[in-house]
């Protein structure tokens, strides 16, 4: 039998990695850093894909796809990018190996590339200048565009999901005619990934403006989404920047107004990767396993049929097949994106139903249903939900004819309770403090996110990561300006932002 999981009381880091390994969602590969995703943790993803890509579609952006390798050249065309991404940029340099018998194979040093190539840890050198040849009027904009693809960050620490050297994201890229259609645009997609965590993930967010020490390299300013986890540190779970004119004056995009005068286009750049897979683990998972939203679970219902003797058996499936196919018959409805509810029956004849239990908890499906020989005698089944614990979980004796719909009827349930429970739990671990001592205290214990003054420098700022590990999250947009004098100085400060711990 497999070890037990790791308590999250007991090892929080470690419990994660259980989950993540023995739910079936990913594990190393062989390249350091990098990870194989497993089909669980892949149609988890796919989930996600399909939300965002729709939430995306919805305000107008199209997907296109622009190459891995960029030429070293283009990244030194943006200074900042260059400077904030060099430490991680891996660099293709040649084009062929040479076998050599007896030696396998080493690097032909006659294939050396004239230029070398930068695997892209982020698109916006190679997409603006692609979109030199796209702009020559304002009738070509706005361009929005996003593009679903995977970039490599040569990370030194790496944990699956949530630091990784290769993940999978999507990175939106918009060009626009004016700098106010551009910072409408940037606080639209955040506006995407609030609703996105809170609605799918059921995840709740802060959302706001990054410091000027931790904006993107290249951006005028960055607003981000920011999570709390269950180990109480923080997790930047989405980014949206606006560019100004950065990146069309590396790269010499113009356009024509309608005044026939030219004119540098405006952009923004936003993106969520795997690293949200991540979150969604941490935010709702237990000591039993993953737990996920029904809006990304990849199956709804598990139906485990019992049985013990051969006779019972055919009955027992049947019925459990029939009930499968009520559920899948469903009308679609508009809370699932009019997706079906996608129920399974597991047959296996290998395992016992104990067995089936644990796994299908392990592995975060939102209902268990419990059928066997005395359940068909009474025309009833039981139903388990995943988010409650252990006999407050069952619904005893619901009957077969309506099973379909009160399944139908617990999801939306289930999916509120997650979100309910993961804001009650970030209520209960934020907190307004007013010293610099009593900030070192709450942050050691019990942690979470501290509402603070500081005095907006980057030099304090810095002193408080190197005291204590913590950083400003974000200046939260949700509350009002408060005028105080920072914790660390005594000098003014407009108003309290949010510090924490962070992956």
């Amino acid at each position: 039998m497999a070890e037990k999981i790791r308590k999250r009381s007991e090892d929080y880091s470690q419990w994660y990695l259980d989950i993540v390994t023995r739910a079936g969602l990913a594990e190393n590969s062989e390249v350091r850093g990098c990870m194989v995703i497993k089909p669980h943790g892949y149609a988890i993803w796919e989930k996600m894909q399909q939300g965002l890509d729709r939430l995306f579609k919805d305000t107008g952006h199209v997907n296109a796809y622009f190459p891995l390798l960029i030429p070293k050249s283009f990244l030194a065309r943006e200074e900042e990018m260059a400077a904030g991404f060099a430490k991680e940029c891996a660099v293709v340099t040649h084009y062929r190996l040479k076998a050599i018998p007896g030696k396998g194979v080493q690097v032909d040093p006659d294939a050396k590339l004239e230029e070398e190539l930068v695997i892209r840890p982020t698109s916006e050198t190679i997409i603006w200048h692609t979109y030199k040849n796209w702009i020559q009027s304002y009738r070509d904009l706005p361009l929005l565009i996003n593009q679903w693809c995977n970039v490599v960050r040569w990370e030194m620490r790496t944990r699956l999901f949530l630091r990784t050297a290769e993940f999978l994201w999507q990175e939106g890229h918009t060009a626009h005619a004016t700098q106010a259609e551009a910072e409408e645009e940037t606080r639209r997609m955040l506006h995407v990934y609030k609703t996105f965590a809170e609605e799918w993930m059921a995840m709740p967010v802060l959302t706001g403006p990054k410091t000027e020490a931790q904006k993107f390299p290249g951006a005028v300013y960055t607003l981000c989404i920011e999570a709390m986890m269950q180990d109480c540190r923080a997790l930047q779970s989405g980014t949206s920047h606006f560019l100004g004119q950065n990146f069309s004056k590396a790269f010499d995009v113009r356009f024509q107004n309608q005044q026939g005068q030219l004119e540098y286009a405006w952009a923004t750049s936003w993106g969520a990767s795997t690293r949200l897979v991540g979150g969604l683990v941490m935010t709702h998972s237990d000591d039993q396993g993953l737990v996920l939203p029904p809006r990304l679970a990849p199956i709804h219902a598990v139906i485990v049929p019992i049985f013990r003797k051969p006779e019972e058996k055919e009955a027992v499936l049947a019925a459990a097949q029939k009930l499968a196919q009520d559920i899948r018959d469903l009308p679609l409805g508009p809370w699932l994106s009019h997706q079906p509810i996608v129920a399974k029956v597991d047959d296996r004849d290998q395992y016992q139903p104990g067995f089936k239990f644990n796994e299908w908890e392990l592995r975060g499906i939102p209902i268990r249903v419990e059928l066997g020989p005395k359940d068909l005698a009474s025309g009833s089944c039981v139903l388990a939900r995943r988010d409650l614990p252990g006999k407050e979980s069952k619904e005893m004796n619901v009957p077969l004819v309506s099973a379909a719909a009160r399944i139908a009827e617990l999801l939306p349930i289930i999916q509120k309770n997650l979100f309910e429970r993961a804001c009650q739990f970030r209520e209960a671990n934020s907190f307004e403090v007013n010293s610099y001592e009593e900030f070192k205290k709450k942050l050691e214990e019990p942690g979470g996110f501290l509402w603070a003054h500081y005095d907006g420098t980057r030099e304090t700022e810095e002193r408080i990561a190197s005291d204590t590990k913590a950083t400003v999250r974000c200046i939260p947009d949700s509350r009002k300006p408060e005028r105080g004098k920072c914790m660390v100085t005594g000098k003014p400060s407009a108003s309290r932002v949010v510090f924490a711990k962070a992956y």
